[in-house]
């Protein structure tokens, strides 16, 4: 056992130390992933972020927002006074804004910049948010360590100070340890990261199958991953549309709930967006609940913890932080129930099936005709053995992409479609179907496309024995990664970016997020506290569809300690 004591006044040790950790690995980078042109892979950072002269040596920012844009939106919102007033709000790469670029950490969208604002950027704007900058990524959000990036990988912000230990031996040894670089986490690295290091309030970020809570995890910091449909995807850049979702990342559970208030409104022109009265329902129902606990307690909540979240992978160094925010929510009255979520099992293999599909699709637009890079190389054009197509694609994508598209290419074909995209919907719905059969109230949109005489049949929201009605749970709770975050040495060696076994473990990381993303359910990862190691940890709670306010009040017992 040891304890961690951050020494005081620390701050400016901790970014000198950051800047000297940015140039030792900086040779290492650029080595460990060739580039194909010079931006390709290189390792840029941004020496200064336009936040009260605070410096970024994670390299989370790569767009700054310009500061006249800054002196005139001050001048603008004089005397105004909205629920965000002020706030320094950062915004991931992939989200449309007019006075910054929007590359999706691409060659392929390299210098591009949107003749419009994404809607979820408009509100922020109009409750009087400033943004500061735009913050690196994995490419078009496809990664879990934001290491697939031209703007090269984000560093965790995270590591303790100082150790005190009781072994000397030890302390030196975890004394190493903590010297050695770690990943953000993906795709959302660069948010969480700003965020951690006090760049921003708050982040704007999307997360397809864990990429908020994965960051959210490895930088100690809180992750929300909302209801699907309920704030806007117009702006976002497509990866999945069935599973992108915006969400928000910040230091603190009520910075997240006011801006999620912000951000909660049906917008039109986004057609995944839910309609007022289910939203309404389900805050409601939620609502009803949490106003049958006991002031001050949490007697009557029911939380279940799926067996499955604790796969072998699991580090187990992750369980004891886990295990201290359990007690906590027992103690103050919650009933912990162990369940079974058989369809978590297939879960991965389905979603990287379906969001493959979906990729391979949306990412065809990138021809390098009407915007984007458009490649110089001639050779076999002429010939007619290379479509110019293919030049530009090959160049501009990288390794990571071009691997998803040809999966989704491939589960599309008419020889695999049965086998592989259908197979992967039907246990997409067998996924949603378990959470319906676990959570104590129904599923508001379920409820909405079905008569009731459909339900007593087909009966998607029928409760197995012993499960679901009043013996359901009203949340589910399990660790939102399977270890702390990796050392960068160990994802950026040579022999980890060839090997099968080291893509295979990268994608492993989001068993523990994806079922909430096929489902569709909120999902927000809270804090848990540190490992064996020093670093982060952190635990997800999700909820029946929309409701959020249930995840709000636990989360304030959680950050209450």
């Amino acid at each position: 056992m040891f304890k961690i004591s951050v020494r005081s006044g620390s701050a400016s040790a901790s970014r000198r130390k950051g800047t000297q950790e940015v140039k030792a690995i900086k040779d290492e980078c650029t080595r460990s992933v060739t580039p194909a042109r010079p931006l390709r892979r290189s390792f840029q950072t941004h020496p200064q972020a336009p936040v009260e002269g605070r410096y970024d040596p994670y390299n989370a920012l790569v767009h700054l927002a310009p500061r006249t844009h800054h002196a005139a939106r001050a001048e603008s919102l004089k005397g105004e006074s909205g629920a965000l007033q002020g706030w320094s709000v950062s915004v991931k790469d992939n989200i449309a804004t007019t006075d910054m670029p929007t590359s999706c950490s691409s060659q392929m969208l390299h210098g591009y910049t949107s003749p419009f604002d994404a809607t979820a950027v408009c509100l922020l704007r109009q409750a009087g948010a400033q943004l500061i900058g735009k913050t690196n990524c994995d490419e078009f959000g496809m990664g879990s360590h934001n290491l697939h990036t031209v703007y090269g990988p984000v560093l965790n912000p995270a590591s303790p100070d100082e150790y005190t230990m009781g072994n000397k031996s030890e302390g030196r040894q975890r004394h190493r340890a903590y010297h050695q670089p770690r990943v953000a986490g993906g795709s959302s690295g660069g948010a969480a990261a700003s965020v951690r290091a006090g760049l921003a309030r708050i982040a704007l970020a999307s997360d397809t199958g864990g990429s908020i809570r994965i960051p959210a995890s490895h930088c100690g910091v809180w992750g929300l991953k909302p209801s699907y449909g309920l704030i806007s995807r117009w702006g976002l850049v497509s990866y999945a549309d069935s599973l992108d979702t915006l969400g928000l990342l910040g230091r603190a559970p009520h910075d997240l709930q006011l801006a999620f208030e912000v951000l909660n409104v049906r917008d039109e022109k986004d057609p995944s967006a839910v309609p007022d009265q289910a939203r309404k329902a389900a805050r409601e129902a939620a609502q009803a609940r949490i106003a049958s606990f006991p002031k001050g307690s949490l007697e009557g909540l029911r939380i279940g913890i799926p067996v499955e979240y604790f796969p072998s992978e699991l580090e187990p160094q992750i369980i004891p932080p886990l295990h201290g925010v359990l007690s906590n929510l027992k103690q103050r009255g919650a009933v912990l129930k162990s369940i079974s979520l058989n369809c978590v099992k297939p879960a991965l293999g389905a979603y990287y099936v379906v969001a493959s599909a979906e990729a391979s699709s949306n990412l065809a637009r990138y021809d390098g005709v009407r915007y984007g890079h458009q490649s110089t190389d001639k050779s076999g054009i002429s010939e007619g053995q290379v479509h110019p197509y293919a030049h530009t694609r090959s160049e501009a994508f990288g390794e990571e992409v071009k691997r998803r598209i040809l999966l989704g290419t491939h589960a599309l074909t008419s020889s695999a479609f049965d086998n592989y995209f259908l197979q992967a919907q039907r246990v997409r719905l067998l996924v949603q179907r378990g959470f319906e059969n676990a959570f104590r109230d129904v599923n508001v949109l379920l409820a909405a496309a079905s008569s009731e005489e459909s339900r007593k049949q087909t009966r998607p929201m029928q409760r197995s024995a012993g499960e679901g009605g009043e013996e359901g749970v009203d949340l589910i709770v399990g660790p939102a990664t399977t270890s702390t975050a990796p050392t960068l040495a160990s994802v950026l060696h040579p022999s980890a970016q060839k090997s099968t076994a080291s893509r295979t473990s990268a994608y492993v990381q989001d068993v523990l997020t994806v079922p909430a993303s096929l489902a569709g359910l909120p999902s927000l990862c809270a804090p848990a506290g540190v490992a064996q190691d020093g670093w982060p940890v952190g635990i997800c709670l999700t909820a029946q569809w929309g409701h959020e306010e249930t995840i709000w009040r636990v989360a304030k017992e959680i950050e209450m300690g």
